[in-house]
């Protein structure tokens, strides 16, 4: 089987080559063509080479992994982000259902990751994960940016205002689209509870609502709201406070 051209891009020269040393030893299908220190340098050699991976530090000198993305948004490869723990990055990774390494990189977490990634590239697959990222992060109303939803039948791509509330289903998640159709997604609800910003807020262990698809909020039967499907949502006690401060604002 032909190996998969790989292109590591990390600025720190420690970190690059222990990179390289894991994916030499432990990842058999992976053919390391080139190397990079910063964003400029980046673009360049994957221009030059064109791979078929890509393993991009997020936060470097003088840019970022999305800089990267945006100035090689005419190719096409599959990325593995390698970056320290950033709420606003793994938000944004997430978002986009990329893969990524936490540093220091774990050889168990980098095996599991080229194993995703080789599958997606044998089989042909061609979700751009990395055309989300960057659109999302042009856009600067989060409402407007865009979420890959890992669903029963693949992958769907849609605009989070497209969302009306999710509810959890066992280990799945059903999200409730304001068109009235409904998509069962392979995640926990707790999953989009930490990747979907404002206006989406968990109001019930069992519900997280869009707040801007909010009709009305009743106090009787322990306080509940109506959204604009009619659909009555329960606000259980301990996230009534957080909800209504929201509304007085």
């Amino acid at each position: 089987m032909e190996k998969i051209k790989t292109i590591i891009v990390e600025d720190e020269s420690a970190a690059r080559e222990v990179l390289k040393t894991y994916v030499q030893k432990y990842c058999p299908q992976i053919e390391l063509i080139g190397e990079a220190r910063n964003c400029k340098e980046a673009i360049t050699v994957l221009h030059e080479l064109q791979p078929q991976l890509v393993f991009l530090d997020v936060e470097m000198p003088f840019g970022n992994a999305f800089d990267v993305l945006e100035g090689c948004k005419d190719l096409y490869f599959e990325t593995i982000f390698v970056t320290a723990f950033s709420e606003y990055s793994l938000r944004a990774l997430n978002q986009s259902a990329a893969y990524y390494l936490l540093k220091p990189v774990s050889i168990e977490e980098l095996i599991v990751a080229v194993n995703k990634v080789q599958g997606h590239i044998y089989n042909h697959e061609m979700l751009n994960r990395n055309r989300v990222l960057v659109e999302n992060f042009r856009e600067q109303q989060p409402e407007k940016q865009q979420v890959i939803l890992p669903t029963l039948e693949g992958f769907e791509v849609v605009r989070m205002e497209q969302i009306m509330r999710l509810q959890g289903n066992g280990n799945f998640t059903d999200i409730y689209f304001r068109n009235k159709t409904k998509k069962m997604v392979c995640r926990l609800l707790k999953y989009f509870d930490e990747i979907l910003p404002y206006p989406f807020m968990r109001v019930h262990k069992s519900h997280i609502i869009n707040v801007h698809t909010v009709k009305a909020y009743h106090k009787s039967s322990g306080g509940y709201v109506v959204l604009e499907d009619e659909t009555e949502i329960e606000i259980s006690p301990s996230y009534k406070d957080d909800f209504l401060r929201l509304f007085k604002r």
